[in-house]
């Protein structure tokens, strides 16, 4: 069948987690601290800032120096954030394997409009993803619903015609609230405190190389 394939960005379709943890790492240099090892912050990766200055300096949203701190740190990301972000192994493949079966894709990411589209377009998606959808295109932001429900409106789906690919239990969240079916994509980030296994997504894909499988399975 004609279907929408619609994937969270950070964590599912790219791996964004070394140039973001540079950017955790340089508010800790910044206060005369140690970096902290990539395998400690990658986890964090995908809540942004939030989750990245909560692991790096301990400091939660009511910190009151939360604010400058999460600005400084978005500038920072924004000046060096293609220097080792890639695709995934297996995402170029899978997303061939998507047109090749008359079926389109787009993302739908949390992350600003003005940082996630320059990386899009560096790693060569801009042209073939049906809808763009950040974290600033509609009201609300994931978990809830709308910005799924958005995605499909612009590409022409009915929601009965998409489903959503993410490694955070939001993005699951989102999809449930959205009527759309879920992949979690495993070998994400997918943060520290919720095992994947407990999302109750459809699916769930421990490679990019397992998703075009489950999305034969849930698109018959």
């Amino acid at each position: 069948m004609t279907a929408l394939i619609l994937f969270d960005f950070d964590g599912t379709l790219a791996d964004t987690a070394t140039d973001l943890a540079a950017a955790a790492n340089r508010q800790r240099t910044r206060r005369g601290l140690d970096p902290m090892p990539i395998e400690i912050l990658r986890p964090f990766s995908s809540a942004g800032a939030r989750g990245l200055l909560r692991c790096a300096l301990d400091m939660g949203t009511d910190h009151p120096d939360y604010e400058e701190s999460r600005l400084q740190f978005l500038k920072d990301y924004e000046a060096a954030m293609i220097v080792d972000t890639r695709l995934f192994d297996g995402v170029p493949e899978l997303l061939t394997q998507i047109k090749d079966a008359g079926m389109k894709w787009g993302i739908v990411t949390n992350k600003a409009t003005y940082l996630a589209t320059p990386i899009v377009e560096a790693l060569g998606l801009a042209d073939d993803c049906a809808a763009l959808v950040c974290g600033d295109t509609t009201e609300h932001a994931k978990p809830h619903p709308l910005p799924l429900l958005h995605a499909a409106q612009v590409a022409g789906f009915g929601v009965d015609r998409c489903l959503y690919v993410g490694d955070d239990i939001r993005d699951i969240q989102a999809a449930r609230a959205a009527g759309m079916p879920s992949i979690a994509a495993a070998y994400g980030y997918c943060g520290p405190d919720h095992p994947v296994e407990t999302w109750q997504a459809d699916r769930c894909a421990y490679s990019a190389q397992e998703i075009w499988p489950a999305i034969e399975q849930l698109t018959r």
